[in-house]
């Protein structure tokens, strides 16, 4: 089975992902375009996703060596960095962050993402909509009756697309907040 799904919430897709598991379908490839292959199983299946910022081979060998070491299975996850993906089969230890550390520093590099690939975006959208705003369409606003309608109605799914950073901006923001509050209740 199949299905697509995008998530801006690292915690909301850990969630879906373990209520999949609980109807009994285990996640075996996860694509970059938010395409998820599951499976039929029998066996009770948890899984955690982790983020980790770019790692050398040797020590994302030795990471992926860590987790595998308690039974944990590396589904997927970039090279490069970014959002890992591990399933195991339920047993007395289900949580990869053993301790308050370890899971102030999976808030803290969340945080260091959220905030990094904001920044990016919102320079995208400052670039995109500096001299044009969101509609290029020259003289739409001066049009008049049936030519405008036509054009801005032809125009505005466009406009939407350029409209993505921006938003994309607004859910990084949110995904930052909430680190940052469960950050801060660790560090309490």
């Amino acid at each position: 089975m199949k299905k697509f799904k995008v998530f801006f919430d690292i915690e909301k897709e850990e969630q879906w992902l373990n209520e999949q598991l609980q109807k009994g379908y285990r996640c075996t490839n996860i694509s970059g375009f938010g395409i998820y292959t599951f499976e039929k199983t029998g066996k009770r299946y948890v899984m955690r996703l982790d983020y980790q910022d770019y790692l050398s081979k040797k020590k994302s060998k030795d990471y992926k060596g860590i987790y595998q070491d308690f039974g944990w299975s590396y589904i997927y996850g970039s090279s490069l960095g970014g959002i890992k993906y591990w399933q195991k089969v339920i047993d007395n230890q289900n949580e990869i962050f053993s301790d308050r550390q370890s899971m102030s520093n999976y808030y803290k590099r969340l945080m260091s993402y959220s905030s990094g690939l904001g920044l990016l975006l919102l320079f995208v959208s400052y670039m995109l909509y500096k001299d044009s705003g969101l509609y290029l369409t020259e003289g739409l606003w001066n049009m008049k009756g049936a030519l405008f309608w036509k054009a801005f109605l032809f125009e505005t799914p466009f406009a939407l697309l350029r409209l993505i950073p921006a938003i994309m901006v607004v859910f990084l923001g949110s995904s930052f907040y909430k680190a940052y509050r469960k950050y801060s209740k660790l560090k309490e």
